[in-house]
């Protein structure tokens, strides 16, 4: 959302979108959020958002739209809607339009208003809501949206859970569109790494997803989404390919050499797959809180791949730089 804002609006929110005037820019207010919400309970299965935008027609310099992304159904959404919006705008004296985008899978839950009443005083709030279960599949398909990708790739991990087969074959359809859609090749990597991680497959399907995504790529001369595999363990591949070779030179045997080469291979691949991990979660979490200590790098060298994966699960809950020191005092006093 944060990368394909406009876009979002357009196929999400199309009324708002086109009453936006994109030409002054638009900005993220995520640490203002997380103050003015401070004393509200954040789960993990939500992501909320701040965003100042100009009007189109001039009648406010600007307003605030909150974005809230809702994945289960949640009774207490519609209060919380309008809690949020009492203190956004009580915090800047500001016009606030406040929508939702529901993720999940029950088509009957519609939440949309909020209301209180006391003793003949009312109280009634309303806000916006896109619901992905509306969204028709074949408009989907069609559009050049690259929303429109991510909403058919949540869909896709929705319905076929237990259809390995199917998300198989759905994933492969929209990895190929991304390339006759004509994207750019950032565009598509960072697609395909949305792609990749909501349609996960066993290790097996994996592999032979992957042997058809480079045949393909060879076949059309697109060497994209084969480079990232490369992206952050090439160095370290071939680092250990060097060390099992020269491992084997010395021994001076043949089996030295092959028992080098295996085992330069094993620990290149582990070595840049950790390096790979280590960039991803640094630049996610400059993303958020901006440049972050040079200690952190260093610390986060030091942990396992497993560990890495841990952290990339537990940062859904982080809300603060302090939740990231705590989670690393804690793993670091576990392994002393």
């Amino acid at each position: 959302m944060e990368r394909y804002f406009p876009r979002f609006l357009d196929i999400c929110f199309p009324d708002i979108a086109q009453r936006i005037d994109w030409s002054r820019g638009y900005e993220f207010l995520d640490q203002e959020l997380q103050e003015v919400v401070r004393d509200a309970e954040m789960g993990k299965l939500r992501t909320d958002k701040l965003v100042k935008v100009y009007r189109l027609d001039g009648a406010e310099e600007w307003l605030l739209i909150h974005v809230e992304l809702q994945s289960q159904p949640d009774k207490n959404l519609p209060q919380r809607m309008y809690h949020y919006r009492h203190r956004i705008v009580d915090r800047y004296g500001h016009p606030v339009v406040s929508v939702v985008v529901l993720a999940d899978e029950n088509a009957a839950w519609r939440p949309a208003v909020y209301e209180e009443e006391q003793w003949g005083c009312r109280l009634r709030f309303e806000y916006l809501v896109c619901k992905l279960l509306d969204f028709d599949l074949a408009a989907l398909e069609a559009s050049v949206n690259p929303i429109a990708m991510v909403i058919l790739a949540h869909r896709a991990a929705q319905t076929t859970a237990n259809a390995m087969e199917n998300r198989f074959n759905i994933k492969w359809r929209l990895t190929r569109r991304l390339y006759e859609l004509g994207y750019a090749k950032g565009e598509i990597l960072s697609l395909y790494r949305l792609l990749d991680w909501l349609l996960a497959m066993p290790k097996e399907m994996e592999l032979e997803f992957r042997r058809k995504v480079v045949a393909y790529e060879k076949e059309n001369v697109m060497p994209y989404i084969t480079n990232i595999e490369r992206i952050g363990r090439e160095e370290g591949l071939m680092q250990g390919l060097e060390e099992g070779l020269q491992k084997g030179r010395q021994e001076g045997r043949q089996e030295g050499r092959q028992e080098g080469r295996q085992e330069g291979r094993q620990e290149g691949r582990q070595e840049g797959l950790r390096a790979g991990q280590v960039a991803l979660l640094l630049r996610q979490l400059r993303r958020r809180w901006g440049q972050m200590d040079s200690e952190l790098e260093v610390r986060l060298q030091k942990m396992s791949v497993v560990q890495l994966e841990a952290l990339g699960e537990a940062m859904l809950d982080f809300h603060e730089p302090t939740d990231l020191q705590r989670w690393l005092s804690g793993v670091e006093n576990r392994g002393n």
